[in-house]
């Protein structure tokens, strides 16, 4: 049985994936330090390790332990916008710790580095759909961080023969979303504020565009990355193809939990105005598959986030730089 390791296995992407894996038979270990997931998140079979990639002892000690044969990396904080703010904290832990874990990869013969990176590294783009060969040009320090691990890959690649896989999704959505995050993941800030009572609330004017993508579209692909021999060092968008503006998402939103759409638009922030992907290249690479509609997927989240209830938003504590630090998210 094939041993593997998902960091972020107890939130959203890492769970499904970890589920995904231990259902076609891998031997799964996850760690995560539980700052955005949630231990029930893990099923039943998975090994579940507490502990974040920012622990060098840790992370050297899992390793030599579990003998790893493929690594999944998916723990981050991506929070774009808010990154800006908090450089130290984002540095830390999604380049720093991502490094621990390729040295960690290196020293113990792990044979492929699946990393889930981010459009983020694109930026603002005058090609639009976005391809693989777009050249990045990140404008907040959450992509910067992203693009630099994915730069790290390479060259460990080259220097060390640590095969990787990279994976760029983009505003993925579905259940077992943190809904309590008031600083990221839009469509559950949008069905935690309905939850409440609350109106939704919009940064700018709503005409902001993206592509909404399914959980369900995305975690198969992250699955079969490792038993695909074309997907060996490629880098890949994934992700839904159709865009739809915030105002559009908030309507859809709305009409999937079943009440009218009610927005409140705040100032808007420094953020992407148009970012979507194209994803040619995937299915080339891993063949056509289903796509889950905006519709449909936001009919699945709801239900599950009516069952399970509307999370608290805590406030980010350790706030590094206040300049220009957006009103709407200071602590009422």
């Amino acid at each position: 049985m094939k041993k593997v390791l998902v960091t972020g296995g107890a939130g959203f992407m890492g769970s499904h994936l970890a589920e995904e894996l231990h259902n076609r038979g891998y031997a799964v270990v996850v760690l995560d330090d539980l700052s955005g997931g949630f231990e029930d998140n893990v099923v039943d079979g998975v090994k579940f390790v507490r502990g974040s990639i920012t622990d060098v002892a840790l992370v050297n000690r899992l390793f030599e332990t579990e003998q790893f044969e493929d690594v999944f990396h998916l723990a981050a904080y991506a929070a774009e916008g808010l990154s800006h703010f908090i450089k130290r904290f984002n540095y830390t832990n999604n380049l720093i710790g991502s490094v621990n874990l390729i040295n960690a990869a290196v020293n113990t013969g792990v044979k492929r580095f699946v990393f889930t990176s981010s459009i983020a590294v694109y930026g603002t783009s005058p090609q639009l759909p976005m391809t693989e060969e777009t050249p990045p040009h990140p404008e907040d320090s959450y992509g910067i961080a992203k693009l630099a691990v994915e730069q790290e890959l390479v060259v460990s690649e080259e220097m060390f023969g640590l095969d990787y896989v990279i994976f760029r999704p983009h505003n993925v959505y579905g259940e077992r979303q943190n809904i309590g995050d008031k600083y990221r993941n839009v469509v559950g800030i949008f069905m935690n504020q309905i939850l409440q009572g609350q109106p939704m609330t919009v940064f700018g004017d709503g005409t902001q565009t993206r592509a909404f993508s399914y959980i369900g579209d995305i975690i198969p692909l992250m699955a079969d990355s490792i038993e695909n021999p074309a997907a060996r060092n490629q880098i890949f968008n994934v992700g839904a193809d159709q865009p739809y503006s915030v105002n559009q998402l908030a309507e859809a939103v709305a009409a999937a939990m079943g009440v009218q759409p009610s927005i409140v638009f705040k100032p808007a922030r420094n953020e992407v105005q148009d970012a979507y992907s194209d994803h040619s290249k995937i299915r080339a690479v891993f063949g056509e598959r289903p796509v889950t509609s905006l519709e449909d997927g936001l009919a699945k989240m709801a239900a599950w986030v009516k069952q399970h209830g509307a999370r608290s938003s805590d406030e980010f504590e350790g706030i590094e730089i206040m300049k220009n630090f957006p009103k709407a998210w200071l602590p009422s």
